[in-house]
């Protein structure tokens, strides 16, 4: 069994539509959902505010590729194109972090396919801002150190951490709470 942490997003097309996707493609397998939020774009490309959340999900099934793929498979299913870094996207799927059956976090550094945990998720609010909210307790292993969401959130600029806005928009019903 592995946990993942999936960072999703959206700024093209009916933005709440897809991110929706996500958690009606994980069904039985979703433990916990944060709140939508309004983000404005990171890294420097003229585009509209994207909506973003995380969630938290388990499959007996899956190992750590096997989240990268189900989350490519759903950014092809919402005709995602990969023209410009940091540019629009109808669905951004992120895997951020992993564990495995025992709970224990999976590292990898050497795959470009896939390094966990995400390299940047400690450096962007609007990854953290949601985690915190669906995970309370959340830590993030940092050089090799298990350091909680918040005190990582805590020490972003304060102007990354104002520019994320909570909404009213809701992925699920309201039947799956914080983990």
């Amino acid at each position: 069994m592995t946990r993942a942490v999936l960072s999703i997003g959206a700024n093209l097309g009916d933005r709440l539509a897809r991110l929706r996707s996500v958690t009606d493609a994980l069904g039985e397998r979703l433990v916990a959902v944060s709140p939508v939020y309004r983000t404005a774009p990171w890294g420097g490309v003229d585009q509209d505010d994207y909506l973003n959340a995380v969630l938290v999900a388990e499959d007996p099934a899956f190992d750590d590729y096997a989240w990268l793929r189900f989350g490519q498979d759903l950014e092809q299913a919402a005709g995602r194109v990969r023209e410009v870094r940091w540019g629009a996207r109808t669905l951004d799927v992120d895997v951020i972090t992993c564990t495995d059956a025992t709970g224990a976090p999976i590292v990898r550094d050497t795959d470009p396919a896939l390094i966990l945990p995400h390299p940047q998720a400690r450096h962007r609010a609007f990854v953290l801002v949601p985690w915190l909210a669906a995970q309370p307790g959340a830590t993030l292993p940092v050089a090799g150190t298990e350091t909680p969401i918040a005190e990582l959130l805590a020490a972003l600029d304060p102007a990354e951490r104002a520019g994320v806005h909570r909404t009213e928009l809701t992925l699920t019903d309201e039947s799956i709470h914080p983990c």
